[in-house]
């Protein structure tokens, strides 16, 4: 995929997709790195201005609602940043642009920083804007009767979003719980929103894994159900047996060594809006959101921020224990971190977001 991105003094580019990180609640930081951030993040309106292009997984789904929510609120031109966001159906394509220098940061899972640590590769997490995917096994109603839990994936088509992505993961690990393996069902690339309801509606999948407002268009047509919800930390731990937070920001940590004091006014705007939706209410999120998010329903696309709000990190850490907990699920079935020491510590920081004002 060829891109041009536009270079406007100090460049920074964010991806954005999903990915993991550690349990230690420090992740790695230093004295002398934390008095630079906080530093940088007290010196934010004064700082040369730097240019940042965020590559999203899927701009309008709910799950990446504080990227376009953080430009309308104008917080990144609070932190003198230029922020230019690119959609992207998938984070594992926005992460995987991001290995190959196309971008300086992506934002998506966070289990992905843990997946490329298995090859070689550093990304680090430096805020996390969800502490639960914000995702739902969808079943198609006519298999309803047939497909009732994870035990019963073997043989079935199953949607994802793209191949490698969060929610391929996330339905091998299900299926893994009942003992079935990655060969005994059919994983099919299907996006989000029309697509992924066309995919159900005409039978090219059994179920699939989406997000919202996918999932509530799907139950008020009536064409799907949800089989296992993640859509909150508390249905999270039910369905998987721990804590997994989702969509993040992170970057190349080489980049973030070198460009400390842009990395923290990102971190700044993020930790800014996520504080900012614990004090609105659903309707006052959405009204800053563009018309078309809603999928030509705004009263349903309410509905389902009304459910999801949960999903949303109250203050950008990673939760403690979490990174572990996805280490130890990628374990199960993902063969670039089978058998492998991976050091978490480097997988993810609260260092910007402890600095964050």
């Amino acid at each position: 995929m060829q891109r041009t991105i536009a270079t406007l003094g100090l460049m920074a580019a964010i991806v954005i997709a999903a990915c993991g990180g550690a349990t230690n609640t420090g992740g790695g930081t230093s004295p002398t790195a934390s008095a630079a951030g906080s530093a940088a993040a007290t010196g934010a309106a004064t700082a040369a201005p730097a240019t940042l292009t965020i590559m999203v997984g899927g701009l309008n789904k709910q799950i990446y609602l504080p990227n376009k929510l953080t430009e309308a609120l104008g917080y990144f031109k609070d932190q003198n940043l230029t922020v230019n966001l690119i959609d992207e159906p998938s984070g594992k394509d926005a992460t995987t642009a991001l290995i190959a220098g196309e971008v300086e940061g992506s934002s998506g899972s966070y289990d992905h920083t843990i997946d490329v640590a298995g090859l070689g590769k550093n990304l680090i997490e430096v805020v996390q804007l969800l502490r639960a995917p914000g995702e739902a096994e969808m079943v198609a109603t006519t298999k309803a009767n047939d497909i009732k839990g994870p035990a019963d994936f073997k043989g079935r088509k199953l949607g994802v979003t793209s191949i490698g992505s969060g929610t391929h993961g996330l339905t091998q690990y299900l299926a893994s719980t009942k003992g079935i393996t990655p060969d005994q069902f059919t994983p099919i690339a299907v996006g989000a929103g029309d697509t992924f309801i066309a995919a159900i509606k005409q039978g090219t999948i059994d179920a699939g894994m989406t997000t919202e407002p996918t999932i509530s268009r799907l139950i008020k047509t009536g064409d799907a159900k949800v089989l296992i919800d993640l859509r909150t930390p508390e249905t999270t731990r039910a369905a998987l047996g721990g804590d997994y937070p989702f969509i993040s920001i992170y970057m190349r940590a080489d980049w973030v060594a070198q460009n400390k004091g842009v990395v923290q006014r990102v971190v700044n705007a993020y930790v800014k809006t996520l504080k900012w939706i614990q004090t609105h209410t659903p309707q006052e999120i959405a009204d800053k959101l563009p018309a078309d998010y809603y999928a030509g329903d705004k009263d349903l696309y309410l509905t389902a921020l009304t459910g999801s709000m949960p999903m949303f990190s109250p203050d950008g850490k990673m939760p403690a224990g979490a990174p572990d907990f996805i280490l130890k699920v990628l374990q199960t079935y993902n063969n670039n971190v089978k058998g492998k020491t991976i050091d978490l510590t480097k997988t993810w920081t609260n260092e910007y977001v402890d600095a964050a004002k």
